[in-house]
């Protein structure tokens, strides 16, 4: 919590250290699927850094949200988890999860706040959401973006506490 605090007060005393991001390209309209996993160290620094992610406002402004909570419920298979921890975003495209990762709100801000020394030791993948099998036709309906998410422009800064 000290280090988000820490982050946020730097930022606000640096004045605009967060220059506006270019306008994201519009979306494609083919939603992509981030995959973090790996195993957590320093559960409270890690907390600290979900909350700065909260409070960015980057997730809603991109159309993004959680796939899943990070724990498992269950094991079926394998060695238990330990530690390790697997949690899926949901991005409208393949630019808005680059818009996110590429930010400079995320990348100066956020991101810092799980590194040196690691609150974890995570993987980021980005995967093509897969179209629904003919067999699922009319027992589920996908999510979709509705209306389709505009290009927009990234946040100067992270919003205040």
């Amino acid at each position: 919590m000290r280090a988000m605090s820490a982050a946020l007060a730097a930022l606000a005393s640096a004045g605009p250290v967060l220059a506006a991001e270019p306008v994201l390209p519009a979306c494609d309209g083919r939603p992509v699927i981030m995959v973090v996993s790996g195993p957590v160290h320093d559960p409270p620094r890690l907390r600290a850094y979900g909350q700065a992610l909260a409070e960015s406002g980057l997730y809603p402004l991109l159309g993004a949200y959680y796939l899943n909570a990070p724990r498992p419920i269950d094991l079926f298979e394998g060695p238990p988890a330990g530690t390790d921890s697997l949690l899926m975003v949901r991005f409208p495209c393949l630019a808005h999860a680059r818009a996110f990762w590429n930010s400079r709100a995320y990348q100066e801000a956020v991101k810092p706040l799980r590194l040196n020394p690691d609150a974890g030791t995570f993987t980021v993948r980005v995967y093509a959401e897969a179209d629904l099998p003919p067999y699922m036709s009319g027992r589920v309906t996908p999510p979709a973006y509705t209306p389709p998410v505009p290009a927009v422009a990234l946040p100067d800064q992270l919003p205040a506490d």
